[in-house]
């Protein structure tokens, strides 16, 4: 009885102790998943703002956007609205921008490289996205000069920032591949080009306005030379659209933005990679037919301005309506 009586205060006690101990080890428990949590945060905000400091320095070192020009002006206000927003979400995209090397090649005049740079999130702990593209690189040049790029980064760069490298090592070292006999490396060129992958490209860009006749004839002929699909919408604000083969997007790009504009910058790039991409996979994934201009409506005193609910309507039946927000900031609305 008295055993009974002595044993009955205790346990409560020790109940109450086995209580507070489990309730230490799921709050132990919560302590490590919000700090593995909180690193994971602290490490893509890390990287995110060495890619905007990377940026800065090349957008200084560079000043003219012949040298240096981002391609993907949302992909970079998302990362920096991510660097300045803690509650912000990971960036959808990735930054992507132009390097263009001017450099002397033996028995010929300066030869331009041009340089195109992906960053993908996690950069600089993974590689960039690195292509260099010139017009007297042959197929197989192109390929090598690449694969060697690559093998050199991934030797003396890991984990660090490497674009201004890059760029120093197409300098000096990609005129050498202009004049390379590689008929030994025929054979792996072309294995190498039948399982490359085919990146299908659409591109929106804006200008402040177009209202050139010779532009926009340059727009038309050009997107019909270089086999691309979209449409332009002259005045002001004026919307281009081009989509094909991603080579034939930035060779329009690049001729479009060297004409003199009061301001013009791509809003919004769309990617695709397709696996041994033909001409059938390529048309599935366009959304216009041919390049064609497009007028909506046009008033105002210089009959400039066009109806923006008509051009809503037209990207609405295109199946692109999200992009009337990117580049007027507002949501558009259906008109009957």
């Amino acid at each position: 009885m008295s055993d009974s009586c002595c044993s009955q205060p205790g346990a409560p006690r020790v109940l109450a102790e086995a209580t507070a101990a489990a309730c230490r080890r799921s709050e132990s428990g919560l302590r490590r998943r919000v700090a593995a949590a909180g690193t994971t945060k602290m490490a893509n905000q890390e990287a995110a703002e060495i890619q905007i400091s990377e940026l800065d320095l090349l957008s200084s070192m560079f000043p003219y956007e012949e040298e240096f020009a981002v391609t993907d002006q949302l992909a970079l206000a998302e990362l920096k609205h991510y660097v300045e927003n803690e509650s912000a979400k990971v960036p959808s995209s990735k930054v992507q921008f132009l390097l263009n090397i001017k450099t002397e090649v033996p028995n010929a005049s300066t030869v331009e490289f041009s340089i195109s740079c992906a960053l993908p999130f996690k950069y600089p702990s993974v590689l960039p996205e690195i292509t260099v593209r010139s017009s007297l690189l042959s197929r197989s040049q192109q390929i090598l000069l690449n694969s060697d790029l690559k093998t050199y980064l991934m030797q003396n760069f890991s984990g660090e920032p490497c674009i201004l490298s890059a760029r120093e090592w197409v300098k000096d070292h990609a005129a050498a591949y202009i004049d390379k006999d590689l008929s030994s490396f025929s054979m792996a060129a072309s294995d190498a080009t039948k399982s490359e992958v085919t990146t299908f490209t659409r591109l929106w860009i804006y200008s402040h306005h177009i209202y050139n006749k010779q532009k926009r004839k340059n727009i038309i002929d050009w997107a019909k030379e270089l086999s691309l699909s979209g449409f332009c919408m002259p005045g002001k604000p004026g919307v281009v659209c081009v989509e094909g083969l991603q080579s034939s997007c930035e060779e329009f790009w690049s001729r479009i933005r060297r004409l003199t504009w009061k301001r013009i910058l791509i809003r919004h790039r769309e990617d695709v990679s397709l696996e041994g991409g033909g001409h059938a996979e390529i048309q599935k994934q366009r959304k216009f037919p041919t390049l064609e201009e497009k007028c909506f409506d046009a008033h105002g005193a210089r009959g400039n301005h066009m109806d923006l609910g008509q051009l809503y309507n037209f990207l609405e039946e295109k199946g692109c309506a999200d992009i009337f927000q990117m580049y007027f900031g507002v949501e558009g609305h259906s008109r009957v």
